[in-house]
């Protein structure tokens, strides 16, 4: 089976549980699935979540904590580097189906990692391999390279009503 990149990105809800929607459709298919969490290092529900299909998804976070309401550090830098280089290791060794990297566009946007790591990611995965971008703010030369892509339109959030992030619903 030929292997597609996707991006969804935009400022509506959405992007990430759509990725781990096929996430879950993949598993339960019997495809491999790793997901990498760019610029997030805090525990939410889909962790515990995945989990119980630890034999087909595996899920790491290459970040310090959650720096979106403020500017990334070194260690936000770091971490997001070491992570599209274990990333890359992996996509290029074809073992897994379907690689989601969640929240890379903020890394890109944030310029944690460059848009030519990126995109060279993507020139020389198998073809097989099947790969899923999230975030907002997705760059343009990443959105030509896409072969798919959503943007998830805020129309109205409750955010605005000030309801915070619920357990089991937004984290």
């Amino acid at each position: 089976m030929k292997g597609y990149v996707q991006v969804y990105t935009g400022n509506g809800k959405g992007k990430t549980t759509a990725a781990f929607g096929l996430a879950l459709r993949a598993a339960g298919a019997g495809l491999s699935v790793f997901i990498a969490q760019f610029a997030k290092g805090m525990d939410y529900s889909e962790h515990r979540a995945f989990k119980r299909f630890a034999d087909l998804v595996s899920i790491k976070q290459y970040g310090s904590g959650c720096f979106i309401f403020g500017e990334p550090g070194e260690s936000d830098i770091s971490a997001a580097r070491a992570g599209l280089a274990e990333v890359r290791s992996i996509v290029a060794s074809g073992e897994r189906d379907v690689v989601i990297l969640d929240e890379l566009n903020i890394a890109t946007y944030y310029k944690l990692v460059s848009v030519a790591e990126v995109l060279d990611l993507i020139q020389h995965k198998p073809e097989h391999v099947e790969i899923i971008i999230t975030g907002r703010n997705a760059d343009e030369k990443i959105l030509e390279r896409a072969d798919l892509v959503t943007e998830m339109k805020e129309v109205k959030h409750y955010y605005q009503q000030g309801v915070e992030a619920r357990t089991g619903i937004e984290k």
